[in-house]
């Protein structure tokens, strides 16, 4: 089946002359969402492109693709490409559509252990402002604070974004997330507990919030916009100061009861000698933490802060504990990949972990832990310079693309 092919919906039949049954109404609805959400998609991905294309790909009629073509483009999520297009040079030229870009936006919230990411990103997930807000002063990372602090900022971008509408709020985090309830169940490293981050914050902005994990939210950014596009099952690693996983088979991501999937900072990882606070050894989170990095580099004396992007540059300028630091925590995050890629057996592996995505011997050390024959199948983030922001900006995509229609019919009048 295509990328963008629709999967078949079956409806029950009703008797002719009779209302439609609310089973009926049901199943059309959910027809005419699935269908707008993959025509959406394969403008996405094959934009600019034909209608004549799009049915071809999706499996759906001409007449139901140019229907929402219509649709879409009244809302201002399309539009008809300038320049049309002739078959093989001959017959009546073809008018592609492609994303309007230029219209809507969303903010992306990312909450790290020691600053806030805020940015706005387009349609097609490329970030168009960004700061980072510390969290610093006498309250320092207390949600309500935090909360208050990216409010303003994304309110300060939003206010230079002229001529763009806000479709939404995505907030990613990590640790626990339930992503139904909008709730920050637990951060240990933030000290956060059942936070209701969806609530306080559609309370602040007024727009249409939504929170997720945030190698959850990534891994969504990679199916829309990055590597994965296409792959039947992808696995996402995430080793920040929160290390934490993500995984998605046939464009669901898994997120278990009240979204505690892909918890695994007290895994055991073989031969970790780091005490956690758990009480166990050699927990990934201690072991892979930048938390960990950062401190080996100064007793090492490679750096006196806690940035691990500093441990980066310092490789970069030739510093040999410096990149056998990095190289080191990378064949750990290999092994712990390793360990995920034998219990789920993905078809691709994204990892975010700073050496591998800015080093190529750090990503070959990595490889060469996951073994030979699976290798090929892992690959650095596709976002290596914004990732906290399209990790934001990525959970509010990615209800846009699932249910464009709800999503941006709202904002109907202004389209």
């Amino acid at each position: 089946m295509p990328r963008t092919a629709v999967s078949p919906l079956t409806t029950s039949p009703s008797f002719a002359g009779a209302p439609p049954s609310p089973v009926s109404r049901i199943a059309d609805s959910d027809r005419r969402r699935t269908s707008a959400s993959v025509i959406l998609r394969s403008v996405l991905e094959h934009g600019p492109v034909a209608r004549s294309t799009i049915a071809r790909v999706t499996g759906l009629s001409p007449a139901s693709v140019t229907d929402h073509c219509a649709r879409l483009s009244e809302l201002g999520l399309i539009r008809e490409s300038a320049v049309p297009r002739r078959s093989n040079g001959v017959g009546r030229p073809h008018v592609p559509v492609d994303l309007d870009d230029s219209r809507f936006v969303v903010g992306g919230v990312h909450v790290a252990v020691p600053y806030t990411t805020v940015a706005l990103l387009d349609l097609r997930g490329r970030v168009v402002a960004q700061r980072e807000l510390r969290h610093e002063g006498r309250e320092g990372a207390e949600p309500g604070a935090v909360l208050a602090r990216a409010a303003d900022g994304l309110d300060a971008l939003l206010g230079a974004a002229r001529g763009c509408r806000a479709l939404g709020v995505g907030v990613a985090v990590g640790g626990w997330v339930d992503r139904d309830s909008g709730t920050v169940v637990e951060h240990p490293l933030l000290g956060w507990r059942d936070v209701p981050v969806r609530e306080a914050f559609r309370a602040r902005t007024g727009l249409p919030v939504q929170v997720d994990g945030h190698a959850r939210a990534l891994v969504n950014a990679e199916r829309l916009f990055g590597r994965a596009g296409g792959g039947r099952s992808v696995l996402h690693l995430f080793a920040g100061n929160v290390v934490d996983a993500a995984f998605a088979t046939h464009d669901e991501v898994h997120h278990g009861p009240r979204s505690q999937a892909g918890a695994i900072a007290h895994l055991p990882l073989a031969g970790g000698v780091e005490p956690c606070e758990c009480g166990r050894v050699g927990c990934l989170q201690v072991e892979l933490s930048e938390r960990t990095l950062c401190r080996r580099a100064r007793e090492a004396g490679v750096t006196d802060g806690v940035n691990p992007m500093h441990v980066v540059a310092a490789a970069a300028d030739g510093d040999p504990v410096a990149v056998r630091l990095l190289v080191g925590r990378a064949r750990l995050v290999g092994r712990a990949a390793a360990l995920l890629m034998d219990v789920l057996n993905p078809e691709s592996v994204v990892v975010t972990e700073v050496g591998a995505i800015h080093r190529e011997d750090c990503l070959a050390a990595l490889r060469e832990e996951v073994g030979p024959d699976r290798a090929a199948s892992v690959a650095p983030s596709s976002f290596p310079d914004s990732v906290l922001a399209v990790a934001g900006g990525a959970v509010a995509l990615d209800v846009l693309y699932r249910d464009p229609l709800a999503v941006s019919a709202r904002l109907r009048p202004a389209a």
